[in-house]
């Protein structure tokens, strides 16, 4: 029988039970809450990262303590704001959230985060922040975004534009998968009515980008018409697949080299100065 993975279906003494088993892994799926067009709720990002999530613990429990957390619905999506629905948070926001998060785990006694993102916009920043808090906290923290590590086995399964984009036929066909009543399949003609062109930018270049001008009329990158349950089902599986199989990764999980100790700057990693 799989062991329980999902956080709020359990008690404070269970969960205690599950960190005190040494070497217990937390993951926190993150998205964000904002427009996914007219035909997809704007839960989307946040509801695919705990699917994956969940997925992929009951994957890998039977020889990892791990729980999942519940989504945390706020990301950085300012850039979906014209569109209407959408909460965003700057940086700050972002990782003190992050921190707290952190600083409660290691106080409850896990010893590893995984945090696993549905959203673009966080991308990034939670690039900075995971580097940051295993600095801060002596702990592995691992941020990843699994339709970017299977990338080329979800573009196999699609049967347009060059891969996920945004409230497309991947997104589409995950939330047909998971929550097929909250998918408007009357809107998805309207969806990909686009006009004027989307402002392209420059590659090589980072700035901000509203998706109003990347997606000027309906806030959709890519055509959702060809999405089918079927096609999110393999595609959840895949990445919960890949997700677990991280889990088990010794090398991801390493304790981070301690950098900013007193003195580190004296040694290498083999623990002698370099001439």
């Amino acid at each position: 029988m799989t062991p329980e993975i999902d956080w709020t279906r359990l008690t404070g003494p269970d969960i205690r039970a599950v960190a005190a088993r040494g070497n217990a892994l937390a993951v926190l799926p993150v998205g964000s809450l904002e427009q996914h067009g007219p035909h997809l709720p704007v839960i989307t990002d946040t509801r695919t990262a705990w699917e994956i999530a969940i997925r992929a613990a009951r994957l890998a429990a039977a020889d990892t303590p791990v729980l999942v957390l519940p989504g945390m619905w706020t990301g950085m999506s300012e850039h979906h704001l014209p569109f209407g629905g959408t909460i965003s948070l700057n940086f700050n926001e972002f990782r003190a959230v992050l921190t707290g998060v952190v600083r409660s785990l290691r106080a409850i006694g896990f010893a590893r985060l995984l945090i696993v993102n549905g959203h673009g916009g966080n991308v990034e920043p939670l690039a900075v922040a995971a580097r940051e808090l295993a600095h801060e906290f002596g702990l592995p923290v691992v941020a990843t975004t699994p339709w970017y590590i299977v990338a080329d086995e979800i573009l196999a399964l699609m049967e347009t534009g060059t891969g996920p984009q945004h409230a497309c036929e991947a997104e589409t066909s995950v939330m047909l998968a998971m929550t097929p009543d909250t998918v408007r399949t009357d809107k998805l003609e309207e969806a990909v009515r686009q006009a004027p062109p989307a402002i392209p930018g420059r590659p090589g270049f980072s700035r901000f980008w509203s998706f109003s001008e990347r997606a000027p009329v309906t806030g959709t990158k890519g055509d959702p018409r060809p999405a089918t349950a079927e096609k999110g089902e393999k595609m959840l599986n895949t990445m919960a697949a890949a997700l677990a199989d991280a889990m088990h990764d010794p090398t991801l999980w390493r304790t981070p080299d301690p950098v900013w100790s007193p003195g580190r700057g004296q040694g290498n990693t083999a623990g002698s100065a370099l001439d």
